[in-house]
Parts: C-alpha cells; sequence; structure tokens
C-alpha cells in the first residue's frame, strides 16, 4: 500500500481508515461544539430578537434564507475560532482545502490531496477558485494560513490543525528561531506540499488541516501584525472571500445578513441573501410556528429544546429529524483551585446524571463515561460512567479534607434551557452531600472568558467531537480550549502518541486508556450527550444533514421552491 498513490481528487474518496470507524461505529455525526468548546450562546431577550430589523420574507419569495440560530456568533477571524456559532457563519464565508459530505466520507472543497506515503502531501489548488476582489486563491493564501496559525504571537484556537506538520510542536507552534514551518513548501501559484515528522492517519489530517482550517487571503491580513489580527477590520468586519456567500453585516445579537457569491468557484449560489437570526429556544419554537423562519442551525448553535420538539412536529410543512450526536456537556472544574482528584471523582458520584438523560431530554440521549459518546468508533464500550452515589461522594470529600465551609462558584451559561435546569440540579445535587454553591448564571461568551481566566470553581459548557478522537484542543496542556487550567504529562503524552497512530487499531488503545485515565483523575465531569434535530420547511432542499458538521458542503446547490 505505501506504493499506491492515494488521492483526494474529482469526487467523493473514502478512505480505509474512515471505512473502519464506520465498521467500528455508527457514523453518526459529530458536533463542533468542540473547535470551541461551546455549547449554546446567549440568551438574547425573545421579543427584540423575534421583531428585529430582520426584513420580512414575502409569501413566495424563493430567493432569501431565514435560519434561526441559539448562539451568537463569537468571531469573524478565521484564526480565532473558540465557538461554534462563529466557526459556523465562516463557512458560509471562507473555504476549506476539504469538505465532509459524512463522517466518513472527504471530498475537494478548495483542493485536492494526493499522497503516496501519508507523510507528504500534495495540495493542488482548484484553478477556478478567485477571492470575491478578483485575486486567485494560491498556494501561497494557504501557506500564509498555517504559518499564522502556526505563529508563537498569533492568537489562535487551530493549534492542533498544525500540530502534525514538520516544523511545529505538539501545540501547532512553529520551532523556536524559525519564521515557516519546514513542513509546508510552495511549489507554484497554485500546488503546495505539506510533510508531516512522521506517516498520519489519513483520516485525521484530512478533517483537522483539511477540513477544520478556513483559508485566510494573504493579500489582505498578510501586512497586519499577527498581534494586531483579533482587532484589525479584516478579522471583525470582513470583506474578501472565497466561499458560496459573502458577509455583508451583523447586527449584533440580531442577525447576520450574507449574499451570493455569483463567482464562487463551485457554482453561483442559487439563493440570493441569508439571514442567520439570533434568539433563544422558545423565540425559535414561536418563529418556526409563525412561518418566519425556513430552518435552524442545529448543532450547538442552533438548538430547540427538547421538550418542544413535539411542538415542531406538529406543524404542517415542517420536516424534523433526530440524529445521535458526537457532541457532549461537561462539568468542567478549575483544576488549580481543586487539584485533588478524589474530589473531582466525589462530584461526579454526587450527580443524578441518569435523571437528567430520563427527565430533561426525556431518553433522547445518554450519560457519558468520557469525552466519546456511542456515536464515536473510539467509544470503549468497556468503560461504564461512575453511579450516583451520594454517600460515596462524601465519604471521598471527607477523605480528603474537604473545605466544606467555602462555597464554590459555579457558572451555567444561558441559551441552552436543558442546560440551564440541569445546573439547577446539579447545585442541589451537591448542596445535598454539604458542598455550598454558589450559582451564577451569564452568557455564553461573558462565561467563556471567564472560563479562559480560570474565574470559576466549576462551570457547565458543551464541548463538540470531531469524528477524529483527537481532544487535544481541550485537554492538552497550554492548548487555547483548556479552560480547566489542566497540566497532566500523563494525558500530553497519550495524546501524542494518538496523534502519531497511523490508523484505527493502532490509534484505538491510546484512546481507551486515555478514558481511563481522565475517569481516574476527572478533570472534568462528562455528563450527557443529546440527541441533535435537524428543522426546515418541506420546501427548502438543503439544510443541516446527518453529519452536522459539515452540512454546509453543498450550501451553494439549496433551493427553496415556493409551494404556491
Amino acid at each position: 500500500m505505501s506504493k499506491m498513490k492515494k488521492m483526494l481528487k474529482y469526487g467523493t474518496v473514502t478512505f480505509a481508515s474512515a471505512l473502519v470507524l464506520a465498521a467500528c461505529g455508527n457514523g453518526d455525526v459529530p458536533d463542533l461544539e468542540d473547535d470551541a468548546g461551546a455549547g449554546a450562546g446567549e440568551d438574547p431577550d425573545t421579543e427584540e430578537t423575534a421583531e428585529g430589523d430582520v426584513p420580512e420574507v414575502e409569501e413566495g419569495d424563493t430567493s432569501t434564507l431565514m435560519i434561526g440560530m441559539t448562539n451568537a456568533p463569537d468571531s469573524f477571524n478565521p484564526f480565532y475560532r473558540p465557538g461554534v456559532a462563529g466557526t459556523w457563519i465562516q463557512r458560509f464565508f471562507y473555504d476549506s482545502l476539504l469538505v465532509m459530505p459524512t463522517a466518513e466520507e472527504f471530498e475537494p472543497g478548495l483542493a485536492t490531496f494526493e499522497t503516496e506515503d501519508n507523510q507528504t502531501f500534495t495540495v493542488t489548488i482548484d484553478p477556478d477558485a478567485n477571492w470575491t476582489d478578483g485575486e486567485p486563491v494560491t498556494a501561497h493564501d494557504v501557506a500564509f494560513t498555517l504559518n499564522t496559525i502556526a505563529d508563537p504571537e498569533v492568537e489562535t484556537t487551530l493549534g492542533t490543525s498544525t500540530a502534525m506538520i514538520a516544523g511545529a510542536d505538539s501545540s501547532g507552534v512553529r520551532d523556536e528561531g524559525t519564521d515557516e514551518l519546514s513542513g509546508v513548501e510552495v511549489i507554484d501559484d497554485k500546488t503546495l506540499t505539506i510533510t508531516t515528522d512522521s506517516p498520519v492517519d489519513l483520516a485525521y489530517i484530512s478533517e483537522f488541516l483539511g477540513f477544520n482550517v478556513l483559508i485566510a487571503p494573504e493579500h489582505i491580513f498578510g501586512d497586519i501584525e499577527v498581534s494586531d489580527i483579533p482587532n484589525s477590520e479584516a478579522a471583525t468586519m470582513p470583506s474578501v472571500f472565497s466561499g458560496a456567500y459573502q458577509f455583508v453585516q451583523y447586527d449584533t445579537d440580531n442577525y447576520v445578513e450574507l449574499e451570493a457569491n455569483p463567482d464562487y468557484h463551485r457554482g453561483a449560489p442559487s439563493i440570493e441573501t441569508v439571514y442567520a437570526r439570533i434568539m433563544n429556544g422558545t423565540a425559535l419554537i414561536t418563529e418556526f410556528q409563525a412561518g418566519n423562519l425556513h430552518m435552524a442551525a442545529g448543532g450547538g448553535i442552533g438548538m430547540v429544546p427538547v421538550q418542544d420538539i413535539a411542538l415542531l412536529e406538529d406543524i404542517d410543512g415542517l420536516v424534523v429529524e433526530e440524529h445521535p450526536s458526537f457532541n457532549g456537556q461537561y462539568m468542567v472544574i478549575n483544576n488549580e483551585r481543586i487539584s485533588d482528584p478524589q474530589v473531582r471523582q466525589a462530584f461526579a458520584y454526587a450527580l443524578n446524571r441518569e435523571l437528567t438523560v430520563d427527565n430533561l431530554l426525556g431518553g433522547r440521549g445518554e450519560v457519558l463515561a468520557s469525552t466519546y459518546s456511542s456515536a464515536s468508533p473510539y467509544k470503549d464500550e468497556s468503560l461504564e460512567p461512575l453511579p450516583y452515589d451520594p454517600e460515596m461522594a462524601t465519604q471521598l470529600l471527607e477523605e480528603a479534607g474537604f473545605d466544606f465551609d467555602t462555597p464554590l462558584e459555579f457558572v451555567v451559561p444561558t441559551g441552552n434551557a436543558v442546560r440551564e435546569q440541569n445546573g439547577d440540579l446539579i447545585e442541589q445535587w451537591l448542596t445535598e452531600i454539604g458542598v455550598e454553591v454558589n450559582l451564577s448564571t451569564y452568557d455564553f461568551p461573558t462565561w467563556l472568558s471567564m472560563a479562559q481566566d480560570l474565574d470559576y470553581d466549576i462551570g457547565l459548557m458543551g464541548w463538540g467531537h470531531t469524528v477524529d478522537p483527537n481532544i487535544a484542543s481541550y485537554v492538552q496542556t497550554g492548548q487555547a480550549s483548556n479552560n480547566m487550567g489542566l497540566s497532566d504529562p500523563e494525558i500530553d503524552s497519550l495524546i501524542e502518541q494518538g496523534m502519531a497512530g497511523t490508523d484505527y487499531d493502532e490509534r484505538f488503545p491510546i484512546y481507551a486508556e486515555l478514558q481511563q485515565h481522565l475517569q481516574d483523575e476527572m478533570p472534568i465531569v462528562p455528563l450527557y450527550s443529546d440527541s441533535q434535530f435537524s428543522v426546515r420547511v418541506d420546501e427548502l432542499d438543503g439544510g443541516i444533514k446527518e453529519y452536522w458538521a459539515g452540512s454546509l458542503h453543498d450550501l451553494h446547490e439549496w433551493t427553496l421552491d415556493s409551494q404556491d
């Protein structure tokens, strides 16, 4: 096989490793709440968001698409995407090298990949791919994007996407004393090679680098100091794009307006205008009932409260589908403040997670034993969640000398009704074992800022997970989405071993060991993985797919057909 040319070119290619994934799991959808660590966002006022300044769509209008979101986008910066909502919106106007129609397939986006040894990859940019200002998309843009992500001075959440490239460390930062990644070489305007330190799993590099990285225009960002990118106009009010749509405006906490890119290299979009409207879950239901929305964004950013799904299922002309998810909800723990794993395990024993799934989710979900749900082929089925045992929890706390007199600062983000209700239950369960809790609620961007500053004791957060099992961005020392102050050499070692594996059989035992270690140390308490729901009107040919993260791969082909 080492001498057989393996290609990602001109159509769907299913990798051998991806076939193994499908055989070992159900091949369901990951929810990219992970890229960021976001589960739900702000909770804007229902009336304001439902009746804001968004133009109304006239009956029979097939040129304008209305999308409901419950998460406000937190970033338009292609190098810094801490929240899933920002990433999702950016995919409308920035392309990746590859797209993922399903959890097991990759197709060309901006480019094709070729490799003979799973170590050196030739990337060929589509000759028709241009930026919206007329400049061609080139190999220099790709090299610039990767080198910027690897710059030690840049603010980025994408280090795991460059960590496999030769010349980068395990955090994706280029080697000290170098100006560029040694593993990235531009051959000509439309061709470059990417070389890894050692052979890698084809599915891993295709997802983390090919799909997760959105290519930025060098001629726009190249003259900006990397430390100045976050506050630059290019990052906050982008104007040059390679994707199916162009950013028009963001009416904060109300809507994002997008318009079609008529020169998109994969074909001009049929729908001319898109409004991604931001509202809470209750307003989402109301707007569907009123006929003011065509679809929900799904995933962690267009969340219909599970208890309200039946209301949508009763609406004529609305298609509601339920899918399992790779994502998870967690009680994150500030490991710098709560450093004793026995105390952290006690918290897990104190929580009746089965009750959460049965009562709050109506059984539409599962209790997690680790960061891998049953959708993931890397889930260790032999590892069971710690049971609900408040007596054991109290015993562990007493043995650890826990300070019962000092309250824990417990943060619950707003916007996800089930999570908010679960926060109240967690407060109750901890109180029942003698732990005093100060519960506070904040919108998600505020909570994310607090988490990054480690300004909390415990909190609730959703992580989305990729098909590939690499969770370095959350748990590896120093990673951007490691908001727990977690620094565990054993975790770091297992993460590096897992990334170095070249196929499923080699990698699975490593991730099984990681799952056991996470349960033993309990740096986070895994709570539940809830089903994801795709909602759309039946006249929309498009919308959210079973593989949520890749749902926008055919965005330019979506159509609205009038039912008049």
